[in-house]
């Protein structure tokens, strides 16, 4: 193949990189050397940008109820060993107040896909924003109607992460049953993006019948269509699902797509996933030193975390949650980065 380190240059100056580079650049993980040298560039890349910050946002789970029935998500409508629940309005509250305590001035609201929240979503922004009007709230509810995104956008939402799972709309039908529909989907981040929101797409390392061709059209799909986040994380069975009995996704190979997506994006806003720290020890740090500059410890209450089962043995304590805020920030100094507690926003939607 071409030098692998011109191909990555070319891709960290936006100019044409074949999509047989971008294979050949993505079947190299095997190679120590190769993915040492990708994760480096896109730290580069990333301090360009962002230099040594990492922002901290407080995740709060506010329900796991879902019509949704994705193949490998535990929270599928069609599991019924899952213990359902939903936080009223105070918890919702009292957790984001209890992450602004702690200095947190981002928070993310992730729940279940259902059509009937439209209002008592719009109702919860507004108290947070009137309350916290210096936070920024990001929202993450699954696919919704252009008129339940314009609401939400007009209660002070600013930002939607909602992941596309895959750029390859046949291995996106072998994750999802009939009624959830590939093309549906990225319609809905266009709908977003055209709301003023900063979007959020993203992607699973190591689904079943995923191949390098699939992975290297992730880093052509996302450079396109450049949203702000970008969230990546290796695939983690769920017992409960149709894919529970399936292989977890390579560490080596997500640390390499978060590099590629990194160099290929250099403004985004790209967290170290939950779903890395449950996969491997010091996921979190492995993470950031591959190109991520977000951490989401969770601020939900203690008594609902367990519940929010999407895969097996999510971690939702230690440093992944508020308690370990402090350890956190200990260790990301230790590695050489600062904890940052401000909005964080991507460098377009800065105020």
């Amino acid at each position: 193949m071409t030098n692998y380190r011109d191909i990555l240059r070319r891709l960290a100056l936006g100019n044409e990189v074949g999509f047989r580079e971008l294979e050949e650049l993505v079947a190299l993980v095997g190679d120590e050397r190769v993915l040492d040298y990708v994760r480096g560039l896109a730290r580069e890349v990333r301090t360009e940008w962002f230099g040594n910050k990492v922002f901290i946002r407080g995740l709060v789970e506010i329900s796991n109820r879902c019509s949704g029935g994705c193949y490998y998500c535990g929270l599928r409508a069609e599991n019924c060993k899952v213990t359902r629940y939903e936080l009223s309005d105070d918890e919702v509250m009292e957790s984001c107040r209890v992450g602004y305590g702690l200095g947190l001035r981002s928070f993310v609201l992730q729940g279940g896909e259902r059509k009937s929240i439209t209002e008592q979503t719009a109702r919860v922004v507004r108290r947070i924003k009137e309350e916290m009007p210096d936070v920024a709230v990001t929202l993450s509810l699954g696919e919704q109607s252009r008129e339940t995104y314009e609401c939400w956008r007009m209660a002070g939402a600013d930002r939607y992460l909602l992941r596309h799972e895959s750029a390859t709309p046949e291995h996106y039908a072998t994750l999802h049953p009939e009624r959830m529909v590939w093309e549906e989907r990225v319609a809905c981040l266009g709908v977003l993006a055209e709301l003023g929101y900063q979007i959020g797409a993203g992607f699973m390392v190591g689904t079943p019948g995923q191949t390098t061709a699939m992975l290297a059209h992730e880093v052509e799909f996302l450079a396109e269509m450049a949203p702000q986040m970008v969230g990546i994380g290796p695939f983690i069975p769920q017992s409960d699902t149709p894919l529970g009995n399936m292989p977890r996704g390579s560490v080596e190979q997500t640390l390499m797509m978060l590099s590629l997506v990194r160099i290929a994006l250099p403004k985004a806003l790209m967290p170290s996933t939950t779903a890395l720290a449950t996969t491997a020890e010091q996921g979190t740090h492995l993470g950031i030193l591959s190109g991520a500059n977000v951490v989401m410890p969770n601020i939900t209450p203690a008594q609902y975390r367990a519940s929010y089962a999407i895969y097996d043995g999510k971690k939702s304590s230690g440093t992944e949650a508020a308690e370990g805020l402090e350890k956190l920030v200990r260790e990301l100094r230790a590695i050489g980065y600062e904890a940052t507690f401000g909005r964080g926003d991507h460098p377009d939607f800065q105020r």
